[in-house]
């Protein structure tokens, strides 16, 4: 007799952000649009604090499924739109309680059309009478097994058992696009899911030193990648060749300084690839103190020219949060798969962790900079990925 007909999306902190309210909550229907358009029968009705998506009789526990993967959506509920009286509310919100199981209940009404006759108060009570003379249900209005939505607006009521959390954060794509370096550890690709989380759109950069790193080491990094396309409907994962760069720096460069070498030359390359791209920042997994290249004074170091921004969003967690978001995302079983990447491979006994910036500028002197890069460059090999599609591979 009953059934859910629309999903009811609230923008939560989207509703904080002034004259820039229009530009947020159009990015983030975009994004919800993009992510469920395996439903083709759905419609939207975006309003001032709500989105209403119409069912039109497609599966409501699948497209809820899609929504817990979108950011910037604070929660949502199945909902049924009914017409403004008080029995036909009280007699939907009764069929539907009696489809789940628990024991307490609770009624939180709104009237956002104060037009409507009956205030909050009314609502709640006669909703709460209904299931009381015909259920076993008992009221507690501090932790109920079950809360009964109800909001009256103009055009109707909506009737929602419960809501069910987003992600939260903002709309992928509102605050630009960024380059992400992506290794094949832990830490990364977390990284890369807090980025998309403020509203960031991410491109990755992965660097490769074959044959010292595997085709099974760059499968596991686009694998990766692919996960995160859970977030963002597209991925573009440039994928550079860095083996001569890496040979020449163990040749030239005392071992204790490798480490700081190479990240610079990934810093130069990909300040390259985010410029090209018209990219406003690089972003990586860095930890303050991790490892001997992520101190203070190393990174001090390593970033010491000329460059785009450099976000760095784990820089204060500790390992065991980023194992615990790694997990709750699903990249965790991925990165500590056997393969090592070009950061790994060649690992100093003794990296320095306090480098000295007049032998970094000494050790440079020693390379064909522009050229090494240049060159890197046009070997770079762009993967595009989808999380409906199969990817597409191009050079940059």
């Amino acid at each position: 007799m009953y059934s859910y007909d629309h999903i009811m999306v609230r923008y939560g902190e989207l509703s904080t952000k002034g004259k820039n309210r229009r530009d947020f909550t159009n990015q983030l229907v975009k994004n919800i649009k993009s992510k469920l358009k395996g439903f083709p029968a759905l419609t939207f009705d975006k309003r001032f604090d709500r989105l209403f998506i119409h069912l039109n009789g497609e599966d409501a526990l699948a497209i809820s499924e899609s929504l817990k993967d979108v950011f910037g959506l604070s929660s949502f509920s199945m909902a049924m739109k009914v017409e403004r009286d008080l029995d036909v509310i009280a007699d939907v919100a009764l069929h539907f309680i009696g489809q789940e199981s628990g024991s307490t209940f609770k009624v939180l009404s709104r009237r956002h059309d104060k037009s409507f006759e009956h205030i909050s108060d009314t609502i709640n009570r006669h909703v709460a009478t209904k299931i009381l003379m015909n259920t076993d249900y008992k009221v507690d209005v501090h932790s109920p097994d079950i809360n009964i939505i109800i909001e009256v607006r103009r055009e109707a009521a909506y009737i929602m058992l419960n809501k069910i959390n987003g992600l939260g954060g903002y709309p992928v794509g509102i605050q630009g696009r960024v380059l992400m370096m992506l290794s094949g550890g832990i830490d990364s690709p977390v990284a890369s899911y807090l980025m998309m989380k403020r509203g960031v759109e991410i491109e990755c950069v992965h660097f490769q030193s074959p044959p010292y790193t595997s085709e099974g080491a760059l499968n596991k990094v686009l694998d990766l990648a692919k996960t995160l396309t859970k977030y963002q409907h597209t991925i573009r994962v440039h994928v550079v060749n860095f083996t001569e760069i890496q040979l020449d720096i163990y040749n030239k460069v005392p071992e204790s300084y490798a480490i700081t070498m190479m990240r610079r030359f990934f810093l130069r390359i990909g300040n390259q690839i985010a410029e090209n791209r018209h990219l406003l920042a690089i972003g990586n997994g860095e930890n303050l103190g991790q490892v001997a290249s992520q101190t203070l004074q190393s990174m001090e170091a390593i970033t010491k020219f000329p460059t785009l921004p450099v976000l760095r969003p784990l820089l204060t967690y500790d390992k065991i949060e980023i194992i615990n978001l790694a997990e709750s995302i699903g990249t965790y079983e991925t990165s500590i798969l056997p393969f090592e990447d070009c950061c790994t491979i060649f690992t100093p006994r003794n990296p320095v962790t306090k480098p000295k910036a007049e032998k970094i500028a000494e050790y440079e002197t020693k390379f064909d900079m522009d050229a090494l890069i240049e060159k890197a460059l046009e070997n770079t090999e762009t993967i595009v990925l989808r999380s409906f599609d199969q990817e597409e591979t191009s050079f940059l």
